[in-house]
């Protein structure tokens, strides 16, 4: 029942997440934190902080490893091929079909539409993620870092995950830091 499980859960993720690897993030959280309880909050947020540092996209290594998890080999696959099959079926559709009608006003209204929509979806997750910084950080720090990443971010255009990446670094060193000052 697990295999019939994950691949549900990242088919539906597949098929759901329209606009890219942001749109798929709130979707994966709801099944695997919410629905499954495959993962805990701490655990997706770290897992999602690592996929974000890795090449490829998010929802595909965010399958990959959380199939692995719960199924070994056998669930990396299942949950990888459950979330990248109905993006190669809609796209051979959809190109195929919306290629006569894209400049429709509908088919650009239905496009604009669902931005608001993944923009909600995207802000809901952000707020879970500055409260489980906030118990960790503070509201100060938490506040602070998300400043300074989104000016390095828009300001100066630092990828995301070289930022991610240079605090994983720096959690690491003050880590053994601590280790070293208690001993």
């Amino acid at each position: 029942m697990k295999a019939v499980h994950i691949f549900l859960a990242f088919f539906r993720v597949g098929i759901l997440g329209y606009g890219g690897g942001p749109a798929s993030i709130p979707l994966v959280h709801k099944e695997v934190v919410d629905k499954y309880k495959w993962m805990n909050e701490d655990e997706f947020s770290d897992l999602l902080a690592l996929a974000n540092t890795l090449p490829g996209p998010v929802a595909t290594k965010l399958a990959g490893y959380i199939g692995y998890r719960v199924q070994g080999i056998r669930g990396m696959l299942n949950a990888t091929f459950a979330v990248m099959v109905p993006t190669i079926i809609l796209m051979i559709i959809l190109l195929t079909s919306l290629s006569s009608v894209k400049d429709q006003a509908w088919v650009q209204g239905m496009t604009e539409a669902v931005v608001p929509v993944v923009g909600v979806m995207l802000a809901v997750l952000t707020w879970q993620f500055l409260k489980k910084s906030k118990s960790g950080l503070g509201w100060i720090a938490t506040l602070l870092m998300a400043l300074v990443t989104g000016l390095l971010m828009e300001a100066l255009g630092v990828h995301p995950g070289i930022i991610i990446a240079g605090l994983l670094i720096l959690a690491i060193f003050r880590k053994d830091k601590k280790e070293g000052d208690a001993s």
